[in-house]
């Protein structure tokens, strides 16, 4: 028997905007991710400074979590120093709502189609 890692995803099986689309969704799939987002879009501006106390979360944790969130795209940021400041990268994430609509709406059954009431 071989031993199979279900964490390896093959990227190569599918194509590059479902890849992008899954990484997206792997980032905004933690409750904490998501908060600092509603922080930072609340602001409707960067974010400069601990976001740490305010979410109430180590700031090891917090940077950890800013780091997926700009490497899935979602946020733009520097780090000057200790001094980091987060927004949100607003066109990223509107082309993520059109993926998104465009996804529900391809697994929604039209009216045309009659609804398979097999799994009920």
């Amino acid at each position: 028997m071989v031993a199979v890692d279900m964490g390896l995803i093959k990227r190569e099986l599918h194509p590059e905007t479902l890849n992008d689309l899954a990484d997206e969704f792997r980032a905004l799939s933690h409750p904490a991710r998501l908060a600092i987002l509603n922080r930072i879009a609340a602001d409707n501006a960067c974010i400069c400074g601990d976001l740490s106390k305010e979410l109430g979360l180590a700031q090891a944790t917090v940077s950890q979590h800013l780091k997926v969130l700009k490497d899935a795209g979602l946020i733009k940021g520097s780090i000057e120093g200790t001094s980091m400041c987060y927004c949100i990268d607003r066109e990223k994430l509107a082309e993520l709502h059109r993926r998104m609509d465009f996804l529900f709406e391809s697994l929604t059954p039209g009216d045309e189609i009659p609804m398979n009431d097999c799994c009920d």
